[in-house]
This record gives structure tokens, C-alpha cells and sequence, in this order.
């Protein structure tokens, strides 16, 4: 009886220590390890994203340029999407057969990577940026293909035809991008070039989260109500850009049939008031459904529409580089605004000639920049460079190259916008390969007039303008005016970079850069009467065909508010073509509202063709 007894409370220990050990593990199953739980809830969530509006763009006066318009993704889960009528599918998508696979391969390849992230559901885009006949028909047959649901996200609507490469385009995250930020998923727009791409982080906003309840079958049964679950997106700032539209649009009337370039600055605080290309695109070809095929023809358009001249197009700056050099012999000490040169139609040392046109001989300061003669700009590059207080030619010319870098040349000024090339100064190291190691003055002679190896991107020939304007100093030119209701501008557009050049000397070289458009000057005859426009021509060299028109200048004297450069491709004699164009622009930016006073010299841009 005591052997029954005690076997009993041996079996009734065992049952209670394989109880405790039971209950033991499903309390930290269930209590302590939420693991089990959570891929529970993961199964039976879909997180759908929500897309936030991209930042509406204005230009400095509030006029609207680019704001959003809705678009679609076609979402699949691929776990789900099986035994349907892929033929059924393929004719109301309008896509082919292989196409479905191909879409479908991916959709699945990019389903795990969500799932390994662990991102909530197995689903992923297979076709982006749906036509608007694509969506209306796969929203008509939805029930006919489970594990298909339609995804709204926005796109952009330009309000503006103009200002493209400032305004930028969108297209679809890069595998490069896509392994980089998480924030992406494929098919997400993002920005390309211009202001889209670099103020991306800002303008796409913050995307949100809708969380519903799925069944083992993928289909919806309910929101979760639950906040853990869900986010508000959160739409973009208001993006205020420094462009003056309407100075813009002005601009691009009269570079029209021309190849070239126009950028104007307002030089006290370096934000930028037009950014003009031609040739250039309509921004509106690169939305929705037709951005693909068009961007396809315009990579191969070979007027390259594409091309950014302002930024990343490099020229000769011809004799607009001469203030730039008369500012350097002051500083250097072998200049004054009494130092006068002859000229016998041009410079002469042996058997080197430098060319110049017939003008008044010799000529003063003031007066080499109002008739730009070469013949003197020769002659100030050798005193500046075998100056006798340097021990060696080599020495003279490394302190000319640090007085150019200080304008900004020869370097990326670091502006607002993706590919800016950084033009060309040339070191002595470039030089000594191209000249051999034992060059002289004389053989570099043809960079004293703006030719050469030296090479500067319009933006750079306007920031000269307007270092000029502000008497030794710039800020770096930029696209930005404010972000969001606070008007946030980066600190890196608030600084003042100064030249190595004194203060003390601008104003002799100003003085003749108000000559210019006055009798006698290079541009006479291109002037705006109640306008003091300080400029100066320049006619570059091309290899391939005919001479650049180019002009720099700024306006008024006093208190400069527009600083600007234009380049017009094989255009010729810089007061043929980019003076006229600079001086139309300076009138309709100063004079807004007012009757232009030169008709017939607007007429004869708008209307002319330069090949």
C-alpha cells in the first residue's frame, strides 16, 4: 500500500514538474520573447506607403513653377499572384508576354530584399508611373488579378516652359541610391539634376505609413488603428528660389536660335537671377508616362538640349579676362591708372605678333578697357610676371595663379546645382608639359588676352562680374532664396570670399568699364540711356568655327543690383551679339514695367538666327 502511495506521488511530481516546465516556456514565449508575436503580426500587416507632396517651387517673387500632380504604381504581391490569366493581363496592361516576366522577376527579387529589411509584407512595384489608359484599366479588372492593388505617389507638373536645367527633372531611383538610402524603394521618383537634386532631402518631404490587416490570402481586412502603425506623410516646404522668372523668360526670348548661355547674379548677396542654356528643353517632356521615351530623345538630339552650358560649359573668356588682369597689375604694384602702352595694331616682340584692332595710340588704363587693346593687356601680363622682384619667371606667374584662384577661377565655385566644371587656370606643372620646362613670358603670352589654357564657365565670367561689383568679394552663387516658412538658407550662401585684390583698386578699373558703352567704347551704340551699365566685350577664339560673342558687366555704378555674362556661340564680336543681350536684360530687370528704350535692338535679337 505505502509502494502504491509513494509511486503515486512520484507520477503526480513528474506531471507537475512537465506542467511547470511548460507553462515556464509559453510565459517567455509569450511574455518575455515577443519574437512569435511579432511574426505574427508582420504575416497578417501590409504596410502601404504614403507618399508625401514634393516641395512646391516660386521664384523670388512668389510666382509658381513647379508644383505635383498624382501618379500611380502597380503593386503585386508575388506569393499571391499565381494561376492568374497572364494573357488576359498582359492585353489590358498593353505589355507584352515577356515584359510580365521580366516585371515580375524583379518585383519578386525586390520582395525578399523587403522582407529580409524587415519590412512588414512580401509586396513590391511592378510597374511605375502607370499611363492614365493603364490606370483606368487594370482599376476596371483589379478583381481579376489577385495580389494586384493599385499605389498612389505624386509626380511633377512644371507651371513654367522655361528654366529647366535650373528647375531639374525627376526619374527613378538608382540601384546605386537604392542600396544606399534606405528611404527608397524601386520605382520612387527622385530628383535628377537642378534644384530637384540638390535639395532632394527637403522637397520629397517624409513619406507616411497606412497599416492594414491582411488575411493568409493577402486581402484586406481593415486598418490597423493602432498609431505604432501609423504615420502621416508630411509634405515638402515651400522651396523659394532666388530666380527672377520674368527676368528668365526675358532671357530666353532673345538667346532664342542661338546656342549659348546668359547668367546674371545680384552680386550682394550671390543669388542667382537667371541661369538661361539654349539649346534647352521643355521641362514638361520629362513627367509621368513620356519621361523615358523622351529623355531617350533628347540624350541623342545633337543640339544636346540636355547640356548644362552654364555650369558645365568652358570657353576662352577673351578680352572680358582683362579686368581681371588690369585688377592683378594694380595689386601687384606695375599698374596705375596714369601707366599708358602704345599699340601699332598689336604687340610685337620679334618675330610674336599679338593682333589688335585700329584704335587711338598709346592708350591709359581707363582707356585699354573702353577700346580693349590687346597691345597693353600683352605687355601688363610680362610685367607682371617678370616683374625683377621675383627671382624667376616661374615664381612671377605662381603669384599671377594665386591671384586668379582668390576670383574663383580654376575651381568649383560650389554652386546649388549637380556637375559644375571646374573650368581651367593653368599650373606651371600643365604648362611646363605643354611649353617644356624652360618657357618664357612670350610664350604664354596669348592668356594676358583671355586665350590659352584658360578656361572659365560662364557662371564664373558673371561671379567675376559681380567681384567686380562688390569691390573684392563674392558669395557663393546659388539657386536657393529661403526654405519653408522660416525662409532656411544654408550657411555655405552667407559667407563673403574676398579676392586677393585691395579694395583701393575697382574703382580704377570700373572706371573703364563705364567707357564701354559710351562713344569710343567697344560696345557703343548697346547702352540703356538712364542706365550706368559697367561691362566689358570679348570676342573668343573657337577652333571649331566661328569666334564667341561674349560681354561681362554689371549695373548701376552705385549700388550694383544685377551683375551678368552672356556667351553667344560662334555669335562673333562680343557687341554683335551678348552685349545687346546682357543690356536688354539689365534694362527689363532695373526698369520692370517700363517701355524698352531700344525696340529696334530688341527686335533684331528676338528675331535673328546665329549658326
Amino acid at each position: 500500500m505505502d509502494l502504491h502511495r509513494n509511486r503515486k506521488f512520484v507520477y503526480l511530481g513528474l506531471f507537475s514538474l512537465v506542467a511547470l516546465v511548460y507553462l515556464i516556456q509559453i510565459f517567455r514565449l509569450q511574455i518575455l520573447d515577443d519574437h512569435y508575436e511579432q511574426k505574427a503580426i508582420n504575416n497578417a500587416l501590409n504596410k502601404i506607403p504614403i507618399y508625401p507632396d514634393r516641395s512646391i517651387i516660386y521664384d523670388r517673387n512668389g510666382k509658381l513653377l513647379v508644383h505635383n500632380i498624382a501618379m500611380y504604381d502597380l503593386i503585386v504581391f508575388p506569393a499571391k499572384a499565381k494561376g492568374i490569366d497572364t494573357a488576359q493581363f498582359c492585353e489590358i496592361m498593353k505589355i507584352s508576354g515577356e515584359d510580365y516576366h521580366k516585371y515580375m522577376a524583379t518585383a519578386r527579387e525586390n520582395s525578399k530584399k523587403r522582407q529580409k529589411n524587415n519590412v512588414f509584407n512580401g509586396s513590391a512595384v511592378f510597374m511605375s508611373n502607370l499611363s492614365k489608359e493603364q490606370y483606368s484599366a487594370i482599376q476596371e479588372n483589379l478583381y481579376r488579378f489577385p495580389g494586384f492593388s493599385v499605389e498612389p505617389k505624386t509626380d511633377r507638373l512644371y507651371a513654367v516652359k522655361g528654366g529647366a536645367h535650373m528647375l531639374g527633372y525627376l526619374g527613378e531611383a538608382s540601384k546605386k541610391l537604392l542600396a544606399k538610402d534606405p528611404y527608397y524603394r524601386p520605382g520612387d521618383l527622385v530628383g535628377v539634376t537642378g534644384i530637384e537634386h540638390t535639395y532632394e532631402a527637403y522637397i520629397r518631404g517624409v513619406k507616411g505609413v497606412k497599416t492594414v490587416w491582411q488575411d493568409r490570402t493577402y486581402t484586406e481586412r481593415g486598418e490597423a488603428k493602432d498609431n505604432e502603425f501609423n504615420s502621416p506623410a508630411q509634405a515638402g516646404p515651400d522651396f523659394y528660389s532666388s530666380i527672377d522668372f520674368d527676368l528668365q523668360e526675358f532671357g530666353e526670348s532673345l538667346l532664342a536660335n542661338k546656342r549659348g548661355s546668359v547668367v546674371a547674379i545680384e552680386p550682394s548677396t550671390g543669388e542667382i537671377l537667371a541661369l538661361i542654356n539654349k539649346p534647352d528643353y521643355d521641362p514638361n517632356l520629362l513627367v509621368g508616362e513620356a519621361r523615358a521615351r523622351s529623355f531617350r530623345q533628347l540624350l541623342i538630339d545633337p543640339k544636346k538640349p540636355l547640356y548644362n552650358r552654364a555650369i558645365k560649359g568652358v570657353y576662352p573668356p577673351g578680352s572680358t579676362f582683362k579686368t581681371v588682369m588690369a585688377l592683378i597689375g594694380c595689386q601687384e604694384g606695375v599698374l596705375k591708372p596714369s601707366t599708358t602702352h602704345g599699340c601699332s595694331g598689336g604687340y610685337h616682340l620679334g618675330s610674336l605678333t599679338v593682333g589688335c584692332h585700329p584704335h587711338p595710340s598709346p592708350t591709359d588704363l581707363k582707356g585699354s578697357i573702353g577700346i580693349s587693346c590687346n597691345a597693353y593687356y600683352c605687355q601688363l601680363f610680362r610685367d607682371i610676371i617678370d616683374n625683377p622682384r621675383y627671382p624667376n619667371v616661374k615664381t612671377g606667374y605662381a603669384a599671377l595663379e594665386k591671384h586668379l584662384r582668390s576670383f574663383g577661377l580654376g575651381s568649383k565655385l560650389g554652386v546649388d546645382l549637380p556637375g559644375e566644371n571646374k573650368g581651367n587656370v593653368p599650373t606651371i606643372k600643365q604648362l611646363d608639359k605643354r611649353h617644356g620646362k624652360s618657357w618664357k613670358s612670350s610664350m604664354i603670352i596669348s592668356l594676358a588676352i583671355g586665350q590659352g589654357e584658360i578656361l572659365l564657365t560662364p557662371m564664373q565670367m558673371a561671379n567675376c562680374a559681380a567681384i567686380i561689383a562688390n569691390k573684392g568679394w563674392f558669395i557663393t552663387p546659388h539657386l536657393v532664396k529661403g526654405i519653408g516658412v522660416k525662409k532656411y538658407l544654408p550657411d555655405e550662401f552667407k559667407k563673403k570670399h574676398y579676392t586677393t585684390v585691395s579694395e583701393l583698386y575697382y574703382d580704377w578699373i570700373i572706371n573703364g568699364m563705364e567707357m564701354v558703352t559710351k562713344p569710343g567704347g567697344t560696345a557703343f551704340g548697346t547702352g540703356i540711356n538712364d542706365i550706368v551699365i559697367c561691362s566689358k566685350t570679348g570676342t573668343a577664339q573657337n577652333p571649331h568655327g566661328q569666334d564667341h560673342s561674349l560681354y561681362i558687366a554689371f549695373a548701376p555704378r552705385e549700388k550694383p543690383k544685377i551683375a551678368i555674362a552672356v556667351i553667344v556661340e560662334n555669335g562673333g564680336y562680343g557687341a554683335t551679339w551678348a552685349a545687346p543681350i546682357a543690356n536688354l536684360m539689365i534694362e527689363n530687370y532695373l526698369n520692370r514695367g517700363k517701355e524698352p528704350q531700344r525696340p529696334d535692338m530688341l527686335e533684331r535679337i528676338r528675331t535673328s538666327t546665329v549658326n
